[in-house]
């Protein structure tokens, strides 16, 4: 069992190489066919180089074309030009070593991460760096990203990859600035704020020991219409409320906690008019203004932006006669006050975005519910931004402060400052997962402290720039807030160094030019007065036909030798290709014999059919076509006993018949010879199909289907196809249960018929009649009974009215209850005030 394992292994593995060199040959070949067809094109070494694959050679007095994919076979290594991709590690400090608390909490993928290499070479060979952690000695030496900086030569179109690793350092520094508005109706909120300045600041302490607070404010710009410019309201917009101002730093960045609850208690809440604020003049100057604010170079730099408004951006400025746009520059002034507020407009989402981007700040917008979709938008458009809900009275800051703090921590997202379309960078990373598959991505999600994630970076060169000033260029890959970042230094293959004037072989007035052009990577480069291979031939003594502009050209919009040779002395000179049989010829190298059709890869279906004769097929006798595929002779399309071409009924066409279109239908068969209307024998198959492959039909009664049907049986394919070269005949039939069923058959062997027929019927679902009929007789019962209980209902309702107004107006008639006004007894009783009863 061992022994036909083994052997059974070893046929799949031979197997398997067999289709890889298959594979491997095909893409070769394809390789090798774009190489000679693309590279002898080139006629400089820069072009050559920049050409994918393509090599130059420098050997003098070479007589093959210089630029080929495959020059190593003619050329010698010494004379051969082929730049590739190179890499050159300049700073590589290692990631910062977490403690020992940390350590004994990784994971397994941590504590080997240190045997982890750098990956790089041109044909994505990697560079192999150590990146495990190494301590630091003091907090400015963090190190979160390695390497730092790094050298590439990169050549066109090839991609480069190079890893960049990452790892939160432990008790990294954090600065916190809180950003308030001031408004009226933040009132409650400084209040609360000023309360919980220690614990933000204690809770802050148990993730960083290294914590700064600081705390600046604004409203909005002191101009109609933003807030009201009456005497009376520029001192007292509001009750209780100081004068409106744009932005006011009050505190820079300090880890004294008490500071920063005395300088919240001290500041005093404004008023304006309109609901939208200024925040954005803010956000610009606490960023920009770097000194003032006490930023820290190495420190995660958090911005919380606190209101319960929307803003002011670009061009709302011009509602108060502001039109000079904001130049995101610093202006406070020594009380820490923006001086530029009714001079500037506001900033846009984009110059926000950019002094976010250069000074790694993290935007946490804090806003209240009615604002929270505005600012979720807001921070899609602003890098490294985040939006969060406030409550009414700010009382959830230090939880909001700290949930976002995790957030963005426990995240990494790799960015680069590419801005053409010179270089293309991708990123693809595994993340936390070790043995998942290398993905497509730039972003990172549940690290810890200590964690290390490998980013692999792939830099291609999209093209050359057309100033060569623009061949260096500086890229900077970097974490978006952190103030660290990986420089590449990228130098562009776009020329040949034997190009250059300090190369050796580089002479001005060369004597292999004929003293009239420049010697360089082995060719002559002339100057304005001279042409040719060396430079031998003088426009002023070149003769010329009569109209004739260039003598090396077909027209004037036509390149010189059309582009496959050399014009020397106004006589082209075509190149040589490289394989033996192919030749260019021509006065103006016009003419080829190798690229002309290729049916099934035959230069003119190969040479019994015809041959290339100037880019057109010569085709043999018995032969036509453009590519030489079609035979001369209609002996192809006459019927075997004899008749008309194609039956009558159709044209040949390269040995084929291609039947006509009647009224009627088209004609088919191999000689048209089936009209659209002949039904042949498909009525006399049809019952034997249905009982043989269906089990349906009239002959399913008692035996008919055995004892009539011996004559062929039905072969069962999912769908009947049909070949006209072997004469095969379509039958399409409904039966009784309306289901429609296909069968071909081959009557040309006199004594045998093949059928081949359709393995099921497409048949119309099914109706379920008595369904149908119940669903409707219930519908139109419960129509009925919703309208009787409507009706009812609607008698009941007007009976209750009718009956309560009776009962209203019997209860207003009081007057039988009591005495009739209008009677008067019978008699009448008098009484004697004076009788005494005596």
């Amino acid at each position: 069992m061992f022994g036909l394992r083994s052997l059974g292994g070893t046929v799949t593995v031979a197997l398997t190489l067999v289709v890889v060199a298959i594979i491997t040959q095909h893409a070769a070949a394809q390789l090798s066919t774009y190489q000679l067809t693309t590279c002898p094109g080139k006629t400089t070494c820069s072009q050559c180089i920049q050409t994918t694959n393509c090599r130059w050679c420098t050997m003098p007095n070479f007589t093959h074309p210089r630029c080929h994919g495959q020059i190593e076979k003619y050329c010698p290594e010494e004379y051969t030009v082929d730049p590739s991709n190179t890499y050159q590690l300049i700073q590589g400090r290692e990631l910062t070593k977490p403690s020992r608390r940390v350590m004994d909490g990784q994971s397994e993928y941590e504590a080997s991460y240190s045997s982890s290499h750098f990956q790089s070479s041109s044909s994505h060979m990697h560079h192999q760096s150590s990146s495990s952690y190494e301590s630091e000695s003091s907090a400015g030496s963090i190190v979160q990203i390695s390497p730092q900086r790094v050298s590439l030569k990169l050549r066109l179109n090839e991609a480069f990859r190079f890893n960049v690793n990452y790892a939160q350092a432990e008790d990294y520094p954090v600065d916190l600035y809180y950003l308030m508005d001031l408004s009226k109706s933040m009132e409650d909120d400084k209040t609360i704020l000023s309360t919980l300045g220690a614990d933000l600041a204690t809770e802050m302490r148990k993730i960083t020991s290294n914590f700064k607070l600081g705390f600046g404010s604004f409203v909005d710009k002191v101009l109609m219409p933003y807030v009201s410019t009456v005497p009376k309201k520029l001192e007292h917009p509001c009750d209780g409320c100081n004068a409106p101002y744009g932005y006011l730093h009050h505190m820079s960045l300090s880890s004294d906690s008490n500071l920063f609850t005395q300088e919240v208690q001290r500041a005093n809440v404004s008023g304006n008019l309109d609901a939208p604020e200024g925040g954005f003049d803010a956000i610009m100057q606490a960023i920009v203004c770097r000194e003032q604010i006490g930023w820290r170079e190495k420190a995660r730099r958090l911005l919380l932006f606190s209101t319960d408004a929307g803003f002011h951006y670009a061009g709302d400025g011009k509602l108060g006669g502001v039109i000079t746009p904001n130049d995101g520059d610093c202006h406070l002034d020594h009380n820490g006050r923006y001086t530029h507020s009714t001079f500037q407009d506001y900033p846009s989402i984009s110059q926000i975005n950019l002094k976010v981007k250069q000074n790694a700040i993290n935007v946490i917008f804090a806003v209240t519910a009615e604002e929270l979709s505005v600012y979720e938008q807001l921070s899609h458009l602003v890098e490294g931004s985040s939006a969060a809900k406030l409550s009414n009275d700010s009382s959830n800051i230090v939880s909001l402060v700290r949930d976002q703090y995790n957030k963005i921590s426990s995240s990494v997202e790799m960015k680069d400052n590419r801005t053409d379309n010179v270089i293309d960078v991708k990123y693809y990373s595994r993340c936390r997962n070790t043995n998942g598959a290398l993905q497509q991505t730039n972003r990172c999600e549940g690290l810890k402290v200590g964690d290390v994630v490998t980013f692999e970076a792939h830099i291609t060169l999209l093209q050359c720039p057309s100033d060569p000033r623009d061949w260096q260029q500086v890229l900077q890959i970097y974490p978006v807030g952190i103030n660290e970042s990986l420089t590449v230094d990228i130098e562009m293959l776009c020329s040949c160094p034997c190009e250059h004037p300090s190369d050796p072989e580089y002479r001005v007035r060369a004597d292999e030019c004929s003293n009239a052009g420049t010697y360089k990577c082995g060719i002559c480069e002339c100057d304005g007065t001279n042409h040719g291979q060396r430079c031998e031939c003088s426009a002023l003594d070149s003769l010329l036909e009569p109209g004739m502009v260039d003598a090396c050209r077909m027209s004037n919009a036509s390149e010189e030798c059309s582009g496959r040779g050399q014009c020397v002395c106004g006589v082209c000179v075509c190149e040589r290709r490289p394989v033996p049989d192919e030749v260019i010829e021509g006065r103006y190298c016009e003419c080829d014999n190798f690229s002309c059709d290729r049916p099934g890869g035959l230069l003119c279906s190969g040479p019994d059919h015809g041959r290339c004769v100037c880019g057109q097929c010569e085709c043999r006798d018995g032969w036509t076509g453009p590519a030489c595929d079609c035979r001369a002779s209609n002996d192809t399309c006459m019927p075997p006993g004899g008749g008309e071409l194609c039956s009558g009924h159709g044209t040949c066409e390269c040995g084929t018949c291609r039947c006509t279109v009647t009224e009627d239908g088209r004609y088919t068969g191999r000689y048209c010879e089936k009209c659209p209307t002949c039904a042949g024998r498909c009525n006399e198959f049809k019952h034997c199909v249905q009982c043989q492959q269906y089990q349906t039909g009239p002959l399913m009664q008692d035996d008919y289907c055995a004892t009539n049907c011996t004559l062929f049986v039905p072969v069962s394919v999912k769908k009947v196809t049909i070949d006209e070269e072997r004469n095969d005949n379509k039958c399409t039939f409904f039966d009784e249960d309306d289901c429609r069923f296909e069968f071909s058959y081959n009557d040309s062997d006199q004594d045998k018929v093949v059928v081949t027929a359709q393995e099921k019927r497409d048949c119309p679902p099914k109706v379920f009649m008595l369904g149908i009929a119940l669903a409707v007789i219930a519908v139109v019962v419960l129509i009925g009974m919703a309208v009787l209980l409507l009706w009812k209902v609607l008698t009941s309702i007007h009976d209750r009215r009718e009956f309560a107004r009776f009962e209203k107006e019997r209860m207003n008639a009081k007057w039988d209850t009591g005495e009739n006004p209008i009677y008067k007894q019978a008699t009448t009783t008098f009484k004697n005030p004076t009788y005494a009863g005596k």
